[in-house]
């Protein structure tokens, strides 16, 4: 019997009619699957196109989380103040007349010293009737203070985040090189902590605040910025408050981008006291030495000392240990300012954090992200956490 294909007649009046219906069938339902795919494809290429040219309202009313996170570079804020005289630029940060700047500091009157660094001074400017900035004075005659000058300069001119210092410009003269910088009033932690007020204007939250805007600046160098940024000089004199005791970090001349040289071949550098133990003794530098430092930052806001200076960070280390890790001592080697004014249990947690930052084995320390997301649930939430103060118990005072 011969085979059938699908379009062979079998019979003339019984297949003639069904075979028409089918093809019919199949037109319409070719007919509509390429209108269906062709939808398909126009919406496709204007979501693409939409996602890649959106609009100008758009662009306005929805900044991105990128955007947002970083804040708004202060440099081209200069341009409003026409008294401002700049002289040229460097990458994109202005560089202003060395005339303005000795005019600004009155000529670098010590009255206006704001603080000292190992290369030179912090001065107090007015560039404007309306502007105040801060002016650090570097003395350039070695290449380690150039390297730093330029180091900071092109490190603090690319970054752009609201815990992290900014920059307005530069200036030249000679050896002599200047970085200005908003100015922050309330100086920096350590004159808050162990200067004439003794740590009286720093509640428990707001140093909670502090530990917490410290912790989001490192962060972005470490988690956020490309290539990732260690710090490597984190300390209390280099984190600075504003009118509001908001914290930025600052003083970035010895940090270094991840990958821009052979981290174990770096010169030490650094303050003792807040030096990791595996960077002092072997050299050896990661993200985790920032973390290190941060924990006796943290260790400073507890208990209101300095870092025990000439001595290991072993040692240092060890010096509050038992004290921080047994609870019912704990409470009586805190800051006297902040004594009985937290939640015994934020005390705690804040006090193991703080022993999990100092550990000498760096695996063994948190990343920086971790320790933040740990603050967020202990700070108010005017002050920039998730913490409501109407559900907290405090400690009463006895």
């Amino acid at each position: 019997m011969p085979a059938f294909s699908p379009g062979t007649q079998v019979g003339e009046n019984q297949q003639d009619h069904p075979t028409h219906s089918h093809k019919k069938m199949i037109i319409a339902l070719a007919t509509a699957s390429a209108a269906l795919g062709l939808l398909i494809l126009s919406l496709l290429c204007f979501w693409i196109y939409s996602a890649k040219y959106p609009s100008k309202s758009n662009r306005k009313k929805v900044p991105t989380s990128s955007d947002a996170e970083k804040g708004l570079p202060l440099a081209p804020f200069l341009s409003k103040f026409s008294s401002i005289k700049m002289v040229g630029k460097r990458g994109c940060l202005p560089i202003i007349d060395y005339k303005q700047i000795e005019k600004g500091t009155n000529n670098f009157r010590e009255s206006n010293i704001l603080g000292e660094g190992g290369f030179g001074c912090v001065y107090k400017a007015q560039l404007d009737e309306n502007l105040d900035v801060a002016v650090k004075k570097l003395h350039c005659e070695t290449q380690n203070a150039e390297r730093e000058f330029e180091n900071e300069v092109d490190l603090l001119s690319e970054i752009h985040h609201p815990n992290i210092i900014s920059v307005l410009g530069c200036s030249i003269n000679d050896d002599t090189r200047f970085i200005i910088y908003e100015l922050m009033q309330n100086g920096s932690l350590e004159t808050q902590l162990h200067g004439p007020s003794h740590g009286a204007a720093l509640s428990w939250h707001m140093r909670m605040k502090i530990a917490l805007d410290t912790a989001r600046g490192l962060e972005y160098l470490h988690e956020h910025h490309k290539p990732a940024v260690i710090h490597r000089d984190l300390k209390s004199s280099n984190i600075l408050l504003d009118a509001n005791f908001n914290a930025k970090l600052s003083d970035f001349g010895l940090a270094i981008k991840d990958g821009s040289q052979s981290k174990n071949n770096i010169k030490l550098s650094g303050t003792l006291g807040y030096v990791a133990p595996e960077y002092l003794l072997d050299g050896k530098l990661t993200d985790k030495s920032d973390v290190y430092a941060f924990g006796v930052v943290l260790l400073e806001l507890l208990l209101g000392k300095r870092p025990v200076e000439k001595l290991a960070p072993s040692q240092c280390q060890s010096l509050a240990m038992p004290q921080l890790t047994d609870r019912s001592k704990l409470p009586n080697i805190v800051d006297a300012v902040i004594k009985n004014s937290m939640d015994l249990k934020h005390l705690y947690q804040v006090a193991a954090v703080a022993v999990l930052c100092v550990q000498p084995e760096p695996s063994y320390r948190p990343l920086i992200t971790d320790v933040l997301h740990s603050l967020i649930p202990l700070v108010p939430v005017e002050l920039g956490g998730t913490l409501r103060l109407q559900q907290v118990t405090h400690t009463q005072e006895s």
